[in-house]
Parts: structure tokens; sequence; C-alpha cells
């Protein structure tokens, strides 16, 4: 018998309006009867992941989330601490979450963040929920930083956008799903644009080495020709997501995977 806490653990990364495919990843995973007992994740990872941990499907989610606009998601700041407000976010989190502490969800969930102050990836897995998942989700420049207590966060992807640490050791199944892929772009201008760019290209150090660890890693290449922040595809991100874990799934042997039928 296995000495783990959790049996299956899903990680889910930062990424931006690309997170919509974490929702097409749960989405196949549930069809094919795999279900996480513990989710880690960040940013886009962390909306996704607090969500689904709170009962609600992939879904209805995707429906809370969808039926908000650009500028629902993004509405403009004056520019002292960041340049946008995530106002979009705040509703949904506000008028969907029915659980109010960590403990309340339905599945374990650990939330990163990255702590201004004394520069380190926080994980936050007690307690209030509500301003960990907004931290997590702050991109920096772009939004303000969330103060709980005396510390300022932002964005969890800073430090580390694919939070396999707080779960690594406590799962049977490692399952990953990183949705920010980095290609070629031609034209970069305008502010937004710029720090866009240099967000996602920080996040993407050091996922090579952490995809090694994961039992199943999806990483759809084709998430690299869509914006970090465009939520109007939500719907072809979520098929991305969808069909690039069908594949993956085509490719293994769930019972294997699963433990049901041993090598």
């Amino acid at each position: 018998m296995s000495d783990k806490q959790y049996n299956i653990g899903l990680v889910l990364s930062g990424g931006g309006t690309r997170g919509f495919a974490h929702l097409g990843v749960i989405q196949a995973l549930n069809e094919a009867g795999i279900f996480p007992d513990v989710i880690s994740g960040t940013s886009a990872g962390a909306l996704i992941g607090v969500l689904y941990a709170d009962g609600h499907t992939p879904a209805e989610i995707m429906k809370m989330m969808n039926s908000s606009s650009r500028l629902d998601f993004m509405r403009p700041a004056l520019p002292r601490e960041g340049l946008l407000q995530i106002n979009g976010i705040i509703k949904i989190l506000k008028t969907s979450l029915r659980s109010k502490n960590f403990n309340e969800l339905k599945i374990p969930l650990f939330v990163s963040a990255t702590d201004l102050n004394n520069g380190k990836a926080v994980y936050f897995s007690e307690g209030e929920l509500f301003d960990p998942v907004i931290a997590s989700a702050s991109i920096p420049v772009l939004f303000q930083p969330v103060k709980i207590g005396d510390i300022s966060y932002v964005d969890g992807g800073v430090l580390d956008n694919l939070p396999i640490r707080p779960i690594e050791n406590k799962c049977r199944i490692l399952i990953g799903s990183f949705v920010n892929p980095v290609g070629y772009m031609k034209k970069i201008s305008g502010l937004i644009n710029i720090a866009e760019r240099t967000f996602m290209l920080s996040m993407s150090k050091e996922i090579y080495e952490k995809a090694k660890k994961f039992d199943l890693f999806i990483a759809p290449l084709a998430l690299r020709n869509y914006k970090f922040l465009n939520p109007e595809k939500a719907q072809e991100l979520f098929e991305i997501g969808y069909n690039a874990t069908n594949q993956k799934l085509e490719e293994i042997d769930i019972a294997v995977l699963l433990g049901l039928n041993p090598v």
C-alpha cells in the first residue's frame, strides 16, 4: 500500500486567460475517470483550482468566467501600483465561491503567491481563501499587489509558475497542466504588451526540469499563438486543453496510471 497522503495530485500553472485551457484539461481527465485528490495552482491555475475545488464543474466554471468581457477582467486604474484592476475576477469569486476558508473546500488546495517584502514564494493552504487567490493572480505592474497582514503579495508565477513543491512528495500520481508556452513573437509594442511578454518569459524558467517530475504532463504548444490576456478566445482555449489531454491519454494505459492494472 502506498504511504502517500494523496492518490492523484493536479498542478495548474499560471498563464493569464490561457488558463481556460486548464478547464479543458480537467474536463478530459474527469471523462477518463481521473479526479484529483489535491490541487496546487498559481495565478490562472489558482483561479481555476479554487472554483473546481469548491465543487464547480469545468462547464460551470467556463460559463462563469466566459460571461465577462475583456473590460470586465481588466479595468484601467490610476498607475500608482498597477495599471489595471482585477474587477472581473473579484466579482466572479465573490459571487461564485461557496467556501470562505481553505478547509471548507471539497478538494484540498494549495495556492502560490510571491511575497514581495521577503522575495520568496509562499504557499497558502489554510485560513481565509479570497485574498490569497487574488494575490496569486495579481500580475505585477498590471495589477495592484494584495496586502495580507503586513506583507504585499503578487502573482505566484513570478517565482513558481508550476507549483509542484507543496504536493510533490505527497501524491502517488502527479499530473501537470502548463498553459504558458513561449514562442517567437515578431511585434512587441506598448507598455502593457511589453509587461505581459516579460512576465511570460519569467514564468517559463525551470519548466523543463519540473516537467520530468510528472506522471502525466500536458503543455499544448498551440497555446503560444494566443495572447496572455484575451478572454474572448475562451472556448478555443478550452478545446485546445481538452484535445491535448485526450491525445496524451491515448498514448498511455490509464488503468496502469491509476494503479488499477499494475505492470
